[in-house]
């Protein structure tokens, strides 16, 4: 696969997506230049200028008329990005960050990107605000980055279940718009509307600017990084909870139903039954949670059902924020958010994990497969959505499960080798995989940090989160040698 043909676009887009990088790098320059960070500023300032270098020579030595890419470079372009932007973003981070060493930096950097929020930082309520919001920025790139990513390859690419929800179909009237890159721009505005809302909101609650932007972009890219060790907590007299747990959940919907709602077409949202199911799903966890923290602590500072609803709306939607560690709330409440890491939010939404349409999809197999069993004669057709499920999309649905599961498995056991117990084991390559955050125990729990953790547990957890964002069958397909042969 000769550099000089089919890549050379690949390689422009990357060295313009460094460069774009570089200029947001300015950002945090400029407002620890303003707050008297001097250091800080000038880890930015200098960071700018090599990625922009560097970003920008690749661009011009690969610059090509190419307006189309085939199925292999798009793989390369999704997986190649995501390596390069979190590289790049390591730089300032590393700079800035005196002791941190490079693993520390690149897993700080790959937990921004891909809206994980897992962390090797503390001190983060004295930390200068431009490093603070460095990493929201990061965050907010890498929720609408995958967005953007599935709307314009993973449709053409038909991979894990995505082309179910293209919202397109044979008759061009029907369609959102009609370019996979207009859909993406539009998206794109949403998100950006949504993140004003967001901040607004946050300010009216007491927030500063800095505090109300940052978790503004970390909430709406379901993220979860927070300026404060105390995460959301630190906040949460002044009712940014509740904003918090509002804009979760808007975040965790199909940004599309938005764009079908604004278009004309508002009972869309609810019309979508991965949207009903995944709020279905959320009530009933919030009961059973307010329920039994209700039972377990019923003189509380805070009232169960805010405590409960925030933090199960935090998990569930990948998002990572604490209020509390939920984990003292006795072993049922652990045992039900280590579920909680498994479920994820809709698809074309900014929150990661399994997802909830392929939950559904499989339990519609499996009824359908019980009724083959009582009426094997019976053709029964699998439908989802009011639309016919193609074969292809049920076996790349189960293909995602067993290769989620197989690699959560894989991941576990290497962390258990390395020396880590078993609940840190376990729970860290849950949300790492899953994109959540915080795992489960006392070391990398909701009170804790990733930074006590061994360097060779921090690169497997690097790749999980990584692997957990591109969908894991882009990565898998990425590194076989059949896909570099020939």
């Amino acid at each position: 696969m000769p550099v000089t043909g089919s890549l050379r676009p690949v390689f422009f887009a990357i060295g313009m997506m460094v460069a774009v990088l570089a200029l947001a790098m300015l950002i945090p320059a400029t407002i620890d230049t303003a707050a008297g960070e001097r250091e800080s500023a000038s880890a930015f300032f200098l960071s700018a200028i090599v990625c922009f270098f560097f970003g920008g020579a690749v661009a011009l030595a690969t610059r090509s008329q190419a307006t189309s890419l085939s199925p292999r470079a798009a793989f390369i372009l999704t997986v190649g990005s995501w390596l390069a932007l979190a590289a790049a973003a390591s730089i300032p981070l590393r700079l800035a960050e005196q002791g941190m060493g490079w693993t520390d930096a690149i897993f700080e950097s790959v937990s921004g990107l891909t809206t994980t929020g897992s962390t090797v930082l503390t001190g983060l309520d004295e930390r200068p605000p431009g490093f603070l919001m460095w990493r929201a920025i990061l965050q907010w790139i890498g929720g609408i980055g995958i967005i953007v990513t599935a709307m314009a390859f993973w449709p053409m690419l038909g991979i894990g279940g995505m082309q179910l929800f293209r919202m397109e179909s044979s008759d061009a009237s029907d369609k959102v718009l009609p370019r996979a890159t207009e859909i993406a721009a539009a998206i794109s505005l949403i998100y950006l509307a949504l993140t004003t809302a967001c901040a607004i909101a946050y300010g009216l609650t007491g927030m500063g600017w800095i505090d109300s932007i940052a978790h503004a972009m970390t909430t709406i890219a379901t993220g979860g990084y927070s300026t404060s060790d105390n995460s959301l907590g630190a906040f949460q007299a002044n009712g940014a909870d509740i904003v918090a747990m509002v804009f979760m959940l808007l975040a965790a919907l199909p940004f599309g139903m938005f764009l079908l709602a604004l278009r004309g077409k508002p009972g869309a949202v609810w019309g979508d039954a991965q949207v009903r199911g995944f709020i279905g799903v959320v009530l009933v966890a919030c009961v059973a949670l307010t329920v039994l923290l209700a039972m377990r602590d019923p003189h509380q500072e805070v009232a169960a059902w805010r405590l409960a609803s925030f933090n199960v709306i935090s998990i569930i939607t990948g998002t990572g924020y604490a209020t509390t560690d939920y984990t003292s709330w006795g072993p049922p409440a652990t045992a039900a958010f280590f579920l909680f890491m498994f479920i994820g939010g809709c698809a074309g939404s900014t929150t990661c994990s399994v997802k909830i349409f392929r939950y559904q999809i499989a339990g519609i197999a499996l009824r359908r497969y019980m009724e083959n069993l009582l009426r094997p004669n019976a053709i029964i057709p699998l439908r989802y959505n009011g639309r016919a499920v193609p074969d292809s999309a049920l076996h790349s649905v189960f293909g995602f499960f067993f290769v989620f599961f197989a690699v959560y498995v894989i991941s576990a056991a290497l962390l258990s080798s390395i020396g880590l117990d078993t609940t840190t084991a376990l729970s860290g390559a849950a949300t790492s995989l899953a994109n959540v955050g915080p795992g489960l125990g006392d070391t990398i729990g909701p009170a804790g940090t990733f930074e006590a953790l061994p360097e060779r547990a921090k690169w497997v957890l690097t790749a999980n989160m990584l692997i957990g964002r591109l969908e894991v069958l882009a990565v898998l397909v990425f590194l076989s040698p059949r896909f570099w042969r020939g």
